[in-house]
């Protein structure tokens, strides 16, 4: 088999592979023995039939797959003799490929466009400038900080009348049948007509509802007459309501026991104690907030400093085959840009990561998918999940081929961004949370 290369440009080139009868009898052959060995044709004893009926029958797939099979294994032995760094894979020739008469032809010619990986040289120093936006925390932001932090620790409190925010307990009667010690958020009724007629109540007033206009939600409307949700159409929706209880949501108070409860037994003992633990806890959000703008920024110097080159019609072809017609080229250009950028500030990632001989040790994949258990479990309402559980899940995760990749790229994405930290010259700018957040939504 003969193969020649044709270098395109500096990142594509063209193999073309030659091959004539000596390459693939022998492999057709065997082949074609394997088809008769199996065969059972009517007349013949198994694996007996004449080799001229089987090459009848199975002549084309036989050197179909014989062919197949020296591409194959041609094109990698040539990849890996050459020592050639590629991206994606071999593509079929558009321009060069010729077309391929499997009846007729016995020799045959086929032609693969290839991608080389461009080379990647980047080289940071303190002349290197990249902003770094720092939050200046104003005494309003602290003080709505600490309001937040407050109702979160607050709790349910009774109050004399209903109010626009409050929780009631009541009983929902209708004839003989009485629902007891339902429990109605104001916060469910949307229309500001229909809640009108709870604000100012007392516990033991009664007043007629039709639940079905003044609850649109039926999930919530089902929860409240302790029904299942299907049931609800057969209901008649009228009732009266006996309010038993009122309850208001109270914000915590500034004791001792709120100090344990949020810091820990004994680590904040005043006011002013625990507003310098508040200040501290929003440096270390908004510390967050600017790294992850720094990261965004540093990606966008690197990869503007690096200038790396791509073949970009090639890697357009490949989308396209490896994602196997899932899209079309119009969307596939639609969101070129944006997948390019991806691409580049991958091969910088990798560079640098081999290049600073930057380690990522199952120590930090676990570490960081602890992060995102917690984060999950706390989505689902579980803010203090058990660390057996969330060191479970972690595992599971890190495991998982797909959570384990993510998490591996980003383990690598913050070691490298806080190389470059470290190296360049951080711009710092003084900016208010607000701006900061809106830089980064």
């Amino acid at each position: 088999m003969k193969v020649t290369q044709k270098n395109i440009d500096d990142l594509t080139l063209n193999v073309t592979f030659n091959i004539d009868p000596s390459d693939y009898a022998d492999k057709q052959k065997k082949i074609l023995n394997d088809y008769r060995r199996k065969a059972e044709i009517k007349g013949f004893r198994k694996g007996m039939a004449p080799m001229g009926m089987i090459e009848k029958m199975h002549g084309r797939p036989a050197l179909l797959d014989a062919v197949n099979g020296l591409i194959s294994d041609g094109l990698n032995n040539y990849i890996t003799e050459n020592k050639l760094n590629i991206i994606g894979e071999p593509l079929p020739s558009e321009t060069e490929q010729k077309p391929v008469d499997w009846d007729n032809d016995t020799e045959f010619e086929f032609v693969f466009d290839l991608a080389l990986a461009p080379k990647v040289d980047i080289k940071l120093s303190a002349e290197d400038k990249i902003p770094y936006y720092e939050v200046s925390i104003s005494e309003d932001e602290k003080n709505k900080y600490r309001s937040n932090l407050l109702k979160q620790y607050g709790q349910l409190g009774a109050a004399d009348s209903v109010e626009e925010e409050d929780f009631i307990i009541a009983d929902l009667i209708q004839g003989e049948n009485r629902i007891e010690g339902t429990y109605i958020s104001l916060r469910s009724i949307a229309n500001e007509k229909n809640k009108k007629k709870f604000i100012g109540k007392k516990a033991g007033d009664e007043f007629a509802i039709d639940v079905n206009a003044v609850f649109e939600n039926e999930t919530d409307r089902a929860a409240m007459l302790k029904v299942k949700k299907e049931e609800l159409l057969t209901l008649d929706p009228n009732y009266t309501v006996v309010i038993k209880e009122v309850k208001r949501f109270v914000d915590a108070e500034m004791t001792q026991e709120l100090f344990d409860k949020v810091y820990g037994a004994g680590v904040v003992n005043s006011v002013e104690e625990f507003d310098a633990k508040v200040v501290e806890k929003m440096k270390a959000e908004f510390a967050q907030e600017s790294d992850y703008r720094f990261s965004l920024d540093a990606r966008a110097a690197l990869i503007e400093k690096a200038a790396i080159a791509v073949p970009e019609q090639f890697l357009k072809r490949w989308l396209f085959t490896a994602n196997e017609g899932k899209f079309s080229m119009e969307e596939i250009e639609k969101d070129f840009a944006l997948f390019l950028q991806d691409f580049r500030w991958q091969m910088i990632r990798q560079f640098i990561t081999k290049e600073q001989k930057i380690e990522i040790t199952r120590e930090d994949l676990i570490e960081h998918a602890k992060k995102v258990a917690s984060y999950q479990f706390a989505m689902y309402g579980m803010a203090n999940a058990p660390e057996e559980q969330i060191a479970k899940y972690a595992e599971s995760l890190v495991s998982n081929e797909k959570e384990g990749r993510r998490i591996y790229e980003k383990v690598e994405d913050e070691l490298v961004t806080g190389y470059v930290k470290s190296v360049v010259s951080l711009d710092k700018r003084v900016i208010s949370i607000d701006e900061l957040q809106k830089m980064n939504n």
